[in-house]
Order: C-alpha cells, then structure tokens, then sequence
C-alpha cells in the first residue's frame, strides 16, 4: 500500500482520479436507468433493449473517433462539446415523452456523445508520474473504476423503486456534468496536449499490443457481461441476492487491482491474471448456491482489474504518445462489443438451458480470453524494470 500513498501524494493525482471516477459514474448508471425508465414508459423490456443497443452501438463507433479528435482540437473542446451534446440527449430522454424511434435515436445520440474521459485520462497518466509508477498507477485505476460498477447500478435501482425512474437519470445526468466539468477544469488536462497523429485512423490496431488488448478485452468484458446475466437470472429480480454476488465480484476486483499492482509485468503477465478469471468463472459452473457463487467470482474477479491493468500498460508502452488516446478508444470500443455480445450469447442459453448456460459461455469466454495472450505472448513487451511511458514523437530533423 506503500506505493499507493505515494502515488496519491503526487501532485495531481488524486485529483485527476477523483474527477474522471465522478464524471464516469453514470456509465455505471445509465444504462440500468434506461432499461427500467423506458419499460415503465413502454411496458416492454424488448424496446429497452432498443435502446440500450443504439446507445452501445454509438459509443462503439465514438470512440476511437472522439479519442483521436482530442489530438486534433484539444481534449478540453472535443470534452466539453461531447458533454453537452450528451446531456442534452440523456435530458431529452428523460423529460421529453417521445415514441419510441426517438428514443432509439436519442439513445444513439448519447452513445454517439459520451465524452471520451477514459482515453484522455489514461494519456494523462503518463504525464503525471515518473515511469516506475505508471503501472502501479494503471493498477489503482483500473481497481478504482470497480467503484462505479458496485455503487452505480445500487444507486439506480434504489433512485428508481424508491422515487422514480426518471430521477434515476437525472441524477446520473447530474454526475455527468458535474465530474464532467471538474475534470475539463483540472489543471492537468490543460497542461498535457496530445500531438496531432500522423496516421492513418485505425493504423494504431497494426500495433499487435494494441489488437491482443482489444482482443482480451473483448472476451474479458463480455465474460463479465454473461456472468452478470447468470448471476441475475439465477436469483431473479427480486431479494437482495444477485446484488449480493455481483458486489463481492466487482470487490474481488477491487481487491485483485491493489493486491498486484506493485507485481512487475512480464509477457507472461496477461495470461497469468486472465488464467485466474477463467479459473473463477469456471470455478463457478459447479454450483448456483448463493455463497458458491459469490467466492468463486471473488476469485474471478481478482483477475479483472490486474488483467485491464497490464493491458493499459502494454498499450501505453507500444505506442506513440500521439496515438495513446485512439488505441484506448479501440480498447473501449472492443469491451463494448464485449459486453453487447456476451449479454446477447447469455440471454439465448438462459432462454435455451437456464442460468447454466450463461456461466458456461461465462468460462468458455474466459478461457479463450487466457488463451489469446499464452499463444501470442511473444508480441508482448515485458515491462519489468523498464519504462511504460508511451514512445515519444518524433519529426524528421532537416540536416545539411
């Protein structure tokens, strides 16, 4: 922990993570928001599910997009533009009554809008630290946003059931804008300016750290997505119980992200925290007992926020400083398609085989997700004792 008091006494640190946790607290919000406000509105989860997919479809498409812009015009106006229009469309939404293709298309709109904090924090990271703490500081990061996806989706369902629907999204809205300010105001975004890329868009996923991150990614996130809706179908909507193990999977997460943070990463390491995700969700096929589950997915959760760690680092590491915001945003955008895919692939088998089913796609998920970076680990860097700060630009020097 020693390492982490350090690092939170650097100057700007604990700020910049503050902020970008606040202004990225509603995507732990949001989309349980809009499942339950536009079923009550519709009285079908089918046209929730409508938008829920244009909204996950619109931040796949932005965000390498939004990410790269940031280099274009500054992260402080591609920030400040995607916060507004993002607001205005979740306010829309939630203030407006509108049919149902409107919905749709507001749902897309947001997706389309949602500020890229994700990517432009991830390439202040660098700029804040000296190089022996960079990956203790992706470490903490990535245990840190576990936060979100614990209180966030408690916070709806209680909003929602207890006030109303509807507040459960202004609430969120509200979070967006005011992290979303206090972020755009950090001294820190304004000080870090990422170059302009040279390359062509989509060029960085030629990088193979960049493809075997959004690669593991993918199958990490939708691993995780499956689990969640296992674990929601094994104990209903109803009783504290799905709440219960998927709280105790995001805090084995928290715990796995401070526990190993300090652990050097060799190109072996991807494997290694993937192996221990597979081994949990797996693990848990054996049993639906309520504290079966809940220790197994500990297990599993352990590996998440190690494994998203090293991948921030093998990123962060291979490219150059211009392309790091983009190679995150193709980061997102793989976990996104994750999620979408492993939410898809669950409901069928829930639907087909029971709650079973989804744990299995859960393990079998998992257990490509270790294999992707064991067959193709020799593309991976190995950072012990060296140097995870992102390549420096560099420009041809006229010399007579």
């Amino acid at each position: 922990m020693t390492s982490y008091s350090s690092l939170l006494r650097t100057p700007g640190v604990a700020r910049i993570i503050s902020a970008q946790l606040v202004a990225r607290f509603p995507g732990g919000m949001l989309s349980l928001a809009f499942l339950i406000f536009i079923e009550h509105k519709t009285g079908q989860y089918a046209d929730a599910g409508l938008v829920l997919a244009a909204t996950s479809i619109g931040q796949a498409i932005a965000g390498p997009l939004t990410s790269r812009w940031m280099g274009q015009w500054g992260m402080r106006r591609v920030l400040s533009l995607t916060l507004a229009v993002c607001t205005l469309a979740v306010l829309t939404i939630a203030l407006v009554p509108l049919p149902l293709p409107a919905y749709i298309a507001l749902g897309l709109l947001t997706g389309l809008s949602t500020p890229p904090i994700q990517p432009a924090v991830r390439t202040i990271y660098p700029k804040l630290v000296n190089s022996t703490q960079l990956t203790p500081l992706f470490s903490l990061d990535a245990s840190a946003q576990e936060i979100i996806w614990v209180l966030g989706p408690v916070a709806t369902t209680f909003v929602s059931t207890q006030i109303a629907p509807v507040w459960s999204i202004l609430i969120a809205a509200g979070l967006m804008v005011g992290g979303g300010i206090w972020f755009i105001a950090s001294p820190e975004v304004g000080r870090v300016r990422i170059p302009p890329s040279r390359r062509r868009f989509g060029s960085v996923l030629s990088k193979p750290t960049v493809l075997i991150g959004t690669l593991t990614g993918f199958l990490l996130v939708g691993a995780c997505a499956a689990v969640e809706a296992g674990v929601v179908a094994t104990f209903g909507d109803e009783g504290l119980g799905a709440g219960i193990v998927l709280a105790i999977f995001s805090s084995g997460s928290l715990v796995g992200g401070l526990a190993f943070g300090h652990v050097p990463i060799s190109s072996w390491a991807l494997a290694r925290r993937m192996f221990l995700v597979s081994l949990g969700m797996a693990a848990a096929t054996a049993g639906l007992g309520m504290w079966w589950l809940a220790g197994t997915l500990f297990i599993a959760g352990a590996g998440i926020a190690p494994a998203l760690a090293v991948i921030f680092a093998i990123v962060s590491s291979s490219v150059k400083f211009s392309d790091t915001a983009e190679a995150y945003g193709w980061i997102g955008t793989g976990q996104l398609i994750g999620s979408a895919i492993g939410s898809a692939v669950a409901g069928f088998l829930i639907d087909h085989n029971g709650p079973p089913g989804a744990l299995w796609a859960a393990a079998s998920l998992a257990f490509l997700g270790f294999l992707a970076p064991l067959f193709l680990r020799k593309w991976l860097p190995d950072l012990r004792g060296k140097d995870a700060s992102p390549l420096p630009d560099t420009e041809p020097v006229q010399t007579l």
